[in-house]
């Protein structure tokens, strides 16, 4: 599935029309649909926008990572009172394949605090 699909594919899950998500990230109709079946590539602000739009990555817009979450949207959902014990508890009934997308967000996590510590002195 590339690009254009996956728009079309969380723009229906969402319940839009491409009139709709123009709207949000501020293209026309014609865009959309021209994203969706590939004429267009969408540029990176258009990209972000979409992300955000759908509470998704970038880089799973992109086909970077199969973890669909945005980090936001992920932080959102845990807590100060969910303990290391529960989330071992979860992640050991997880399939294989969501075991791995722990891992990658594990990785990105990872990057981000690197980062936001700026450059080692």
């Amino acid at each position: 599935m590339g690009l254009g699909e996956l728009i079309a594919e969380l723009r229906m899950d969402k319940g839009l029309s491409q009139r709709e998500l123009g709207k949000l990230v501020n293209k026309s109709d014609s865009a959309i649909c021209n994203y969706e079946k590939g004429v267009h590539i969408p540029d990176a602000e258009t990209i972000s926008k979409i992300a955000d739009c759908f509470d998704v990555s970038t880089d799973y817009l992109l086909k970077r990572t199969k973890f669909k979450y945005s980090i936001k949207h992920l932080n959102n959902h845990l807590s100060s009172d969910y303990t290391l014990g529960d989330l071992l508890n979860t992640i050991i009934q997880l399939d294989t394949n969501n075991r791995k997308r722990i891992v990658d967000y594990i990785g990105i996590l990872t990057v981000i605090n690197n980062v936001s510590k700026g450059p080692k002195q």
